[in-house]
């Protein structure tokens, strides 16, 4: 049986309304229709997931692995979702994929970039720290006998020491020092969904430019602002019918000229 879910305007805009769909694969015994109904709610909602990885670029991960990661969150969440609990399917789904992301981070990643020698030292000082603290007597090892014990000098013990510490992450939810309350996670910006049109506006700017006066001016009242072919007509005393021939005249010369310059 097939997914059902629409994509009425939502908080987000790639959250399709699928309500219906989680309430009957709730209802739905394992076999194969419940599997497809499962596959394609995953597949609806997938947009979503690879949108949170985005947010995640630049760490030191590629984006082809943190879409993985994510669309792995995403397979768990539906997994796991349960309708009856009052709670919509999105407000479930991001926590558990943004949790998965950072898991892999904090799994599989540094948080700074670290030379293979010096993983090495904080190798070989985390497994001597370990050791030696069973026969310090509840205080922490000097850097000395850290040193000592794992066969290194005192200031490649001190780096080693420093690797520690950089593989471990602050939490986004730590309080910053000095704040009454101020999460780390405050100050990060979030990313400007206008970036994502800049490029587009600068390679159709000189295309709209060199477009008749008669189809700049349609284009303008049709897209900024927000008139109806039937207004445009009446206002330039054509018919509505010629309004739409123009608007698809201007589409068909500004894809082809923009292709053009891309290819």
């Amino acid at each position: 049986m097939p997914v059902t879910g629409s994509t009425k305007p939502h908080p987000h805009d790639d959250a399709p309304d699928t309500a219906a769909d989680f309430e009957r694969l709730a209802a739905l015994p394992d076999g194969p229709e419940r599997k497809t109904l499962r596959d394609g709610l995953v597949e609806l909602w997938l947009p979503m997931a690879e949108r949170i990885a985005v947010r995640f670029r630049g760490r030191g991960e590629s984006l082809e692995d943190l879409y993985q990661v994510a669309a792995l969150g995403l397979v768990k969440a539906v997994d796991h979702y349960d309708p009856a609990r009052g709670c919509a399917f999105e407000a479930y789904a991001v926590p558990t994929i943004t949790g998965e992301i950072k898991r892999h981070f904090r799994d599989h990643m540094w948080t700074l970039h670290v030379p293979r020698r010096v993983q090495d030292l904080r190798n070989r000082v985390r497994q001597a720290v370990k050791e030696l603290s069973q026969t310090t007597s509840g205080r922490p090892p000097t850097v000395a006998e850290i040193a000592a014990y794992a066969g290194m000098t005192e200031a490649e013990a001190r780096t080693g020491m420093e690797a520690l510490e950089c593989f471990t992450a602050l939490s986004l939810e730590a309080e910053m020092p000095g704040t009454d309350g101020y999460a780390l996670g405050d100050a990060i910006g979030a990313l400007d969904p206008a970036f994502d049109t800049v490029v587009d506006r600068v390679a159709v700017r000189p295309c709209l430019e060199a477009l008749p006066e008669r189809e700049r001016t349609i284009l303008y009242l049709r897209f900024f602002r927000g008139m109806t072919q039937s207004c445009i007509a009446e206002q330039l005393g054509i018919s509505q019918m010629h309004v739409s021939r123009l608007l698809s005249g201007c589409f068909d010369r500004l894809r082809e000229e923009i292709l053009t310059e891309t290819g």
